[in-house]
Order: C-alpha cells, then sequence, then structure tokens
C-alpha cells in the first residue's frame, strides 16, 4: 500500500473514531427530545448547545479550507447559538443532519486522491489541508467525549446503548 493510501486510511480512521472513539452517531443516538434543551449539570449550555457549536465548528473549518472569500468568525460568539436559544426537535435534526452532510464532504475530500492534503491553503497563512482535518478531527473527538460524559451524567442514555 502506498504511502499516499496509508495516510488517507489513517486520517478518515481519525475522523470518524475508528480506532479510539465512539462515533457521531452512537453519541446522538436515541437522545431523548424533551431534553435537548436542557442545561448540562455545573454548565450553562445544553445538549443541543453543544452539538451546535461542533457543526458550527466543523462548517467553517471546511468553508476556510474550500472559500477563497472566507471571512474569520468572531470568537467565541459566532461559534455557538444565541445564549438562552431554544431549540425544537426540527432544530435537534437539522444540526445532526448539517453536520453529517459537512462530515461527508471532509471524508470525501479525504478519500479523493485529487486532493493534496500538504496543500497550502492560498488564503490561508501557512495551514494545509491536512492540519484542518486534523484540527475538525481533533475538535470534534473532545467535544463528542464531552458529549458523552454529560449524557453520562444526564441519564439520557437509552437502554440499548453499549459502552
Amino acid at each position: 500500500m502506498s504511502q499516499d493510501k496509508i495516510l488517507r486510511k489513517n486520517m478518515l480512521a481519525l475522523l470518524t473514531g475508528e480506532y479510539a472513539r465512539m462515533s457521531f452517531e452512537d453519541a446522538v443516538a436515541e437522545f431523548p427530545m424533551r431534553r435537548i434543551n436542557e442545561n448540562f449539570p455545573n454548565a450553562d449550555y445544553t445538549p443541543w448547545d453543544l452539538l451546535e457549536h461542533i457543526r458550527i465548528a466543523q462548517e467553517d473549518i471546511l468553508d476556510y479550507i474550500k472559500n477563497p472569500k472566507y471571512k474569520e468568525r468572531a470568537w467565541p460568539s459566532d461559534y455557538w447559538p444565541p445564549k438562552g436559544k431554544k431549540a425544537s426537535p426540527a432544530d435537534w435534526k437539522k444540526t445532526i443532519s448539517d453536520f453529517k452532510r459537512d462530515f461527508k464532504e471532509l471524508r470525501d475530500m479525504v478519500k479523493d486522491p485529487k486532493t493534496d492534503l500538504y496543500e497550502e491553503i492560498p488564503w490561508g497563512t501557512g495551514q494545509t489541508i491536512l492540519r484542518e482535518i486534523v484540527l475538525v478531527a481533533n475538535h470534534n473527538a473532545f467535544h463528542l467525549g464531552e458529549f458523552a460524559m454529560m449524557r453520562q451524567a444526564m441519564g439520557t442514555w437509552g437502554k440499548s446503548h453499549k459502552r
């Protein structure tokens, strides 16, 4: 197997958590809709707030990779939903759907041998596509772990949850 194929295989595993953590789908599975706006214990944000933050950050990095007219967002206000916004079940589903759409685009980018992972992003300051993919993987992994721990603390795992 070529070094390029090995790298791409491992980058995909890093994105999906295949070797070390649960997937996004497993983390959000069977979450009770009645609790999407309930604050985590000792936190000032909700399960939906956290998922929306993960989605927004991933979307931003994908936009940065692709868009020559990329505009930097303000931290932290542009990376979290508005404080106190109550999400509907439709908002929850949209967050999950939009996350999956952008995640698929990132995976497809990594899978595509035409994508030069070492190419510097022309409108950046030396960042490569590889670096940005690692950034997405790390950010998603961190917050999905947080989401799983908060589910444990909230008692929101369903009966079919496996450790």
